[in-house]
């Protein structure tokens, strides 16, 4: 019975998920902005979904390596201060804000495939789990989501794309979304570009 129930909580606790073919049809990017990251955003239901884009000079294989490694963020990207292993699959990862702003943290289902032209996808989504624990002083992101594109363009240069769900819920002010959206995305690829980088000289 214990098994059956679990099953079940597995089953139906997925809250809300990205499809990688609607994304890829979204025609009407807004740029935020067109520097080495490019930073746009689009509507996605009731959602604001936020793309960040940039080409690394590194290998897919070392790209993907990094990404998968989700128990490693916190020495891979600065604002991740936690990341706590729940099950096969499923972490949780928590996040500092700048000041005045309340932490952060999701619990993600992840997955990843490989596809017929050689694209590396690694999607994450919400999921509620009985043994994700809200730090004081954080906000759940209930509703977190994205994904990881890696399109291989020869075999030292990759086009790397991450997607996301750009709600931050909270006491975080809608007017400054966008500015953060940029950040977050600027950041995120910056440092993943970094991590690679400081691997390669070891």
């Amino acid at each position: 019975m214990k098994h059956l129930i679990l099953f079940l909580f597995f089953l139906f606790c997925q809250v809300y998920a990205l499809d990688f073919d609607k994304v890829q049809k979204i025609k009407d990017w807004e740029l935020l902005q067109k520097e080495k990251v490019k930073i746009e955003w689009a509507s996605y239901g009731d959602f604001p979904l936020s793309r960040a884009e940039i080409t690394l000079k590194h290998n897919i294989n070392l790209i993907s390596s990094k990404i998968e490694n989700v128990e490693n963020y916190p020495s891979i990207f600065e604002r991740v201060t936690e990341t706590k292993k729940l099950d096969k699959n499923i972490i949780q990862i928590v996040l500092d804000l700048p000041f005045p702003f309340s932490g952060r943290d999701y619990v993600v289902k992840y997955s990843k495939e490989i596809l017929q032209n050689g694209s590396w996808v690694f999607k994450f989504s919400s999921v509620n789990h009985p043994d994700a624990k809200l730090k004081p002083g954080h906000v759940r992101l209930h509703s977190a989501a994205g994904m990881w594109i890696l399109e291989p363009i020869n075999l030292n240069s990759t086009r790397v794309i991450y997607v996301w769900n750009g709600e931050l819920l909270g006491n975080f002010p809608d007017v400054a979304l966008t500015r953060a959206w940029t950040t977050q995305g600027t950041e995120v690829l910056t440092w993943l570009d970094i991590s690679i980088k400081e691997k390669r000289k070891r």
